[in-house]
């Protein structure tokens, strides 16, 4: 990606939103783990959510994205049934 397509309005607008997605996915998390009666239950829905999320993008763009957006959300999906 050239210094160009950085400073472009749009793409600066996908990445706040971005950053948001992100940043309200980490506030659930937060969520369920400190101020939920079930954060477990919680937990994993946030946590699939975050996998099918980046099974789509997995699917629709580039296949590395499964195990770049969604590889620690396995881990931590797979850390709640222990």
């Amino acid at each position: 990606m050239t210094k160009e397509e950085l400073k472009s309005k749009a793409l600066n607008t996908l990445f706040k939103n971005q950053g948001i997605y992100n940043g309200l996915i980490g506030v659930g998390l937060l969520y369920s783990v400190f101020l939920s009666s079930n954060p477990i239950e919680i937990s994993r829905l946030l946590l699939i959510y975050i996998i099918l999320v980046a099974l789509y993008g997995s699917i629709t763009s580039d296949k590395k994205i499964i195990l770049a957006q969604g590889g620690l959300a396995i881990l931590a999906l797979i850390s709640t049934f222990f």
